[in-house]
C-alpha cells in the first residue's frame, strides 16, 4: 500500500515539474514567484511581470581606474631643464694674428643641454614636488602643465639625500594633489604611474604595489622606497604615484633596468617623508637632520662572537669625527652602539634614520658596549652637514 502512494507521489511530482518548466520557458509572466533569465551568460534574478532584466553593472564588467587618472593627471607637470655647456677653448684664441683674422669666430662656443622629468603640484599657490636628480645643475626650469600652460619655474630648495626638490611657479590657483595616507598601503593595491616618459607626453600606466619599506638599494642616503610594477621609464621621475582613488601616495624615483627601459621593477618615495621634507625645504629651503659624528659598520657574526655580544645587533663605531658631538661626548672607535634614545638599533641604516630624526641641541642618550660592558652616554645632537648628491 505504501509503495503504490510514494509512487504516486513521485509521479505527481515529475508532472508538476515538467509543467513548471514549460510555463517558466514560454510563458514566465504567469508565474506568481521569482525566475532566472540569463542575459549574455549572466544569470539574473527578476520579479514577476518584468519584461527586461536587470543590466550588469558596466563597472563590475570592465574595471576602471579613469575617475583615479582623471584626478590625478592635473596636478601632474612635464619639467624641462637647460644647462649650458661649454666647449674647450681654442688653442689658437690667445695667437693675436688669428684673433684679428678670425675675431669671435674662435671665441668659447656656448651649447645647451637638455634633459626632462615630471612633477606634481602640492600648493595651489604654485609649490611642485619633483625629483632633485631631475633639476640638479639646471640653469632654467621650465613646467608645461596638463592644459598646455608653460611657466618658469624657481627653485625653492632641495635635499640631495632623499632625492627631493622644491620648485614654485607663479600661474594664481592650480590644481593641487590631494595627499593619500600610506600607512594604509598594502601589497598587492592597485597604483597608477603618472608621469612623462620620454618626452611623448602625459601617460598613465598601472600596476600593482610590489613590495613596501624597500632599503639598502644605494640609491640615496634615506631610503624607505614604496616599489611597483607599473611601468616607469626615463622622464618618469619627479612624477606621481597614485592610489585607486586618485591620491599621491609616493613620487616616483628610480627603476632596475639593464637597457633603461621598465623591466617592472619602480620605486618611489613614500608620500610620508616626500612631505616632510617638502615642508621643511618651504619653511626654511633645506632639511635638518640630526648627526652625531662616527662612521658605523654593521655587526657580522664574527664581530658578534669577537664582541661577545650574543647577536648581531647594534653598529661598531668604526671612527668618530675630531672635533664633533661623539668625541666631544667620549664615544670612542671600537665602541658597539646598541640604543639611541632608548631606541635599539638593528643596524647602520635604522641608526641613520633615528639620529637623522633628533633634532639638533637635543641630548641623546646613547648605550655603547666597550670591552664587554655596558656605558650610558649623554651626547648633543649636531646638525648633519649638507652634501653633494653623488
Amino acid at each position: 500500500m505504501l509503495r503504490k502512494l510514494w509512487l504516486v507521489f513521485a509521479q505527481a511530482v515529475t508532472i508538476a515539474l515538467a509543467l513548471l518548466l514549460v510555463v517558466s520557458t514560454l510563458r514566465p509572466d504567469l508565474l506568481p514567484f521569482r525566475t532566472q533569465t540569463a542575459n549574455n551568460g549572466i544569470v539574473t534574478i527578476t520579479e514577476s511581470g518584468s519584461t527586461q532584466p536587470k543590466a550588469a553593472s558596466p563597472q563590475f564588467l570592465h574595471p576602471s581606474f579613469s575617475a583615479a587618472a582623471q584626478k590625478a593627471m592635473p596636478s601632474v607637470v612635464n619639467i624641462f631643464t637647460s644647462k649650458q655647456v661649454k666647449t674647450p677653448r681654442h688653442p689658437f684664441m690667445d695667437d693675436p694674428l688669428f684673433r684679428r683674422f678670425f675675431g669671435d669666430q674662435l671665441e668659447d662656443d656656448a651649447q645647451r643641454s637638455s634633459s626632462l622629468g615630471s612633477g606634481v603640484i602640492v600648493g595651489a599657490e604654485g609649490f611642485i614636488l619633483t625629483n632633485n636628480h631631475v633639476i640638479e645643475a639646471a640653469d632654467e626650469i621650465e613646467v608645461a602643465l596638463n592644459d598646455g600652460r608653460q611657466a618658469v619655474a624657481q627653485l625653492v630648495g632641495t635635499d640631495p639625500e632623499s632625492d627631493l626638490a622644491v620648485l614654485k611657479i607663479q600661474m594664481g590657483q592650480l590644481p593641487a594633489v590631494t595627499f593619500g595616507r600610506v600607512e594604509n598601503l598594502l601589497v598587492g593595491d592597485v597604483v597608477l604611474a603618472i608621469g612623462n616618459p620620454f618626452g611623448v607626453g602625459q601617460t598613465v600606466t598601472m600596476g600593482i604595489v610590489s613590495a613596501l619599506g624597500r632599503t639598502h638599494l644605494g640609491i640615496n642616503t634615506f631610503e624607505n622606497f614604496i616599489q611597483t610594477d607599473a611601468a616607469i621609464n626615463p622622464g618618469n621621475s619627479g612624477g606621481a604615484l597614485v592610489d585607486s582613488e586618485g591620491n599621491l601616495i609616493g613620487i616616483n624615483t628610480a627603476i632596475y633596468s639593464r637597457s633603461g627601459g621598465s623591466l617592472g621593477i619602480g620605486f618611489a618615495i613614500p608620500v610620508s617623508l616626500a612631505r616632510q621634507v617638502m615642508e621643511q625645504i618651504i619653511q626654511t629651503g633645506s632639511v635638518i637632520r640630526g648627526w652625531i659624528g662616527v662612521e658605523v659598520q654593521d655587526i657580522t657574526p664574527e664581530l658578534a662572537e669577537s664582541f661577545k655580544l650574543g647577536d648581531t645587533r647594534g653598529v661598531l663605531i668604526a671612527g668618530v669625527v675630531r672635533g664633533g658631538p661623539a668625541e666631544r661626548a667620549g664615544v670612542r672607535p671600537g665602541d658597539v652602539l646598541v640604543e639611541v634614545q632608548g631606541r635599539l638599533v638593528p643596524d647602520s641604516f635604522d641608526m641613520l634614520n633615528i639620529v637623522a630624526g633628533t633634532r639638533p641641541g637635543e641630548t641623546a642618550k646613547l648605550t655603547v658596549v666597550r670591552a664587554g660592558e655596558r656605558l650610558s652616554i649623554d651626547l648633543t645632537v649636531g646638525r648633519r652637514p649638507s652634501v653633494k648628491r653623488r
